[in-house]
């Protein structure tokens, strides 16, 4: 035997550029392609047959079937898709993936295009370091296809030689003649490797070389092609283990689609099989069989390869199709909806590998709205407490106190995942500038949730000393209430609007209502005091109240202006300078 163990770490090094060559081309034409990814998704698919097509086009964009999968959970989870529209677009992306088996077939076996890939690297290369965005995106999706296919040709010359290594396939043909039971076990070993290399494009490509080398023959290949399919969906299955249900169920049912899809194919793939070798004989007008196994087909048989794989993934949509509201009832049921409205945590971040920092942001701007929706509903609950006499005062402080923990959890994970966004190289200047607003707007909110936490406690202080206030004291702080109120839901909108819709003008009449009702509620209590209508401590209480109310809605002024990507304040001691 003449393999040796360097030789297997050249091997596993090879698949490793062809892996980060694959990541770098995926992340190019993500980024080349940017927010029209978020409206291809939410302007396409008006019914399953509009997604499967929206499914298609996006995964053939990113070369990533997982981002779309991503996008897609994302976008159910933001309320833009309902889970049968999903279902619709991860069939296309089923589709979709199998592009990239065609683009190796073709360039990898059929065509010299290593010279070409390297002169693709040398010409593109220096617009890595263009300030130009567009220009550097671009140059680094081309760089990453030439470094694609530079790992395909290393893979292929490092795999051992099947006629000078007898010995290393002998257990190969050992397990290849026992039928179906082969086809069984070769399904096996294809999800393996894709759960192996994390990637079913690095899996498929392997398959295609292995094939080509005359490692196994054509049924054993596609019977891993089938087993790739199933291993692509058990990598999401796992990153969602720690998502919300809306991940749950997009993964269990790309999950369940692609396992029914392999187990029809067994059933039918040696005629299947057959199918696949007189039509590439038609075209080709070769007289050896891709299923006789003669070396003089071997690069014929990736191209039928890759037939079968497009093929299966067309097919499986086409028979499954009408059979998809189903599917998604079992799915519902094996994946219930948990309930709960007040267990605040992430919801709308993805788990498992991040997408492109465009769609990432998006992703955090629509955490960041729910934190909006803690803080507005921390505001009804001080306000029952407040002036409800019968409610339960009890109840009421466990769910503020809860609501406050929630804004400190939510400041800290959102704001993490922030970081990691900004991790990235090469990006945008105005999502960098977002991303510090953004940051700004979750450490607002959450002063905003210790400062209601802070009101409820001396409300609660209040009402156990049985120091009431007058009348006109209660009317005075059910106004600054209100004011605080139409403040606080108006902020609940911004933040979840494009920073150019973003109303400043109206923020700032609102705080300055706020201020207004601050001086006027501030005048009269002063009077209160001298005219002995209610006790030094309730005072203090009082206009301590308020002004913590007057500071949430500083603080509400903050939001809105990180919501629409500027400080007023900066700009006025700008204008004072100049």
């Amino acid at each position: 035997m003449s393999y040796t163990f360097f030789d297997f770490l050249q091997l596993i090094g090879s698949l490793g550029i062809f892996i980060f060559g694959m990541k770098v081309f995926s992340e190019g034409l993500q980024k080349i392609a940017g927010a029209r990814l978020k409206g291809i998704l939410g302007g396409m698919t008006r019914n399953r047959v509009a997604g499967v097509v929206t499914g298609f086009g996006t995964t053939a964009i990113t070369q990533s079937s997982t981002t779309t999968t991503v996008m897609t959970v994302s976008f159910v989870n933001a309320g833009l898709l309902t889970f049968v529209q999903s279902t619709g677009v991860i069939m296309g992306a089923n589709i979709g993936t199998t592009i990239t088996a065609w683009m190796v077939a073709l360039f990898g076996f059929k065509f010299q295009i290593t010279p070409i890939a390297l002169a693709v690297i040398g010409i593109f290369f220096a617009f890595l370091f263009s300030r130009n965005n567009r220009l550097r995106n671009i140059a680094e999706a081309m760089v990453g296809f030439g470094i694609l296919f530079i790992g395909l040709e290393f893979i292929k010359n490092s795999v051992p030689d099947i006629n000078a290594n007898p010995e290393l396939f002998e257990f190969l043909n050992a397990y290849a003649d026992y039928g179906m039971l082969s086809m069984l076990m070769f399904v096996f070993v294809g999800t393996l490797l894709t759960l192996l290399t994390q990637s079913s494009s690095a899996a498929t490509a392997i398959t295609l070389v292995m094939l080509a080398q005359g490692w196994i023959s054509f049924p054993i290949a596609a019977a891993m092609i089938l087993g790739e399919n199933i291993g692509t969906t058990v990598t999401a299955n796992i990153a969602a283990m720690a998502g919300n249900f809306h991940a749950k169920r997009a993964a269990r049912f790309h999950f369940f689609f692609n396992v029914i899809g392999v187990i029809w194919m067994l059933l039918i793939i040696v005629p299947f099989l057959h199918l696949m070798d007189g039509i590439l004989q038609f075209f080709t007008g070769s007289d050896i069989s891709v299923m006789a196994g003669g070396v003089e087909s071997r690069s014929n048989a990736t191209l039928a390869l890759s037939l079968f794989h497009t093929s299966f993934n067309v097919l499986n949509v086409l028979l499954l199709f009408a059979f998809v509201p189903l599917l998604v009832r079992f799915v519902e049921y094996i994946q219930p909806d948990p309930g709960g409205d007040d267990d605040f945590h992430l919801r709308y971040i993805s788990a498992g590998p991040m997408t492109s920092p465009g769609l990432s942001v998006e992703q955090a701007s629509k955490e960041i709205q729910q934190f909006a929706n803690v803080a507005e509903k921390m505001h009804g609950s001080l306000n029952e407490l407040l002036f409800d006499p019968k409610a339960d005062r009890k109840a009421l402080l466990d769910r503020i106190r809860k609501y406050e923990e929630a804004t400190d959890q939510l400041e800290i994970e959102i704001s993490d995942y922030l970081v990691r966004i900004s991790e990235h190289t090469n990006m945008e200047h105005e999502l960098t500038e977002r991303i510090r607003f953004m940051q700004m707007m979750i450490n607002d909110l959450e002063r905003v949730g210790d400062i209601y936490f802070q009101l409820s406690l001396l409300t609660e202080k209040t009402l156990e000393n049985g120091a009431a206030w007058p009348e006109s004291a209660l009317q005075e702080m059910s106004r600054m209430m209100e004011a605080v109120g139409a403040a606080i839901s108006t902020m609940r909108e911004h933040v979840g609007r494009r920073s150019v819709m973003v109303n400043l003008n109206e923020s700032i009449r609102l705080e300055q209502a706020i201020d207004k009702v601050r001086e006027e509620c501030r005048d009269n209590h002063y009077a209160r005091l001298e005219g002995g209508e209610y006790s030094a401590r309730s005072g203090v209480t009082f206009i301590d109240m308020l002004n913590r109310l007057e500071r949430i809605g500083d603080h509400i002024l903050n939001v809105n202006e990180s919501a629409a990507g500027r400080r007023l304040k900066a700009m006025r001691i700008d204008g004072y300078k100049s």
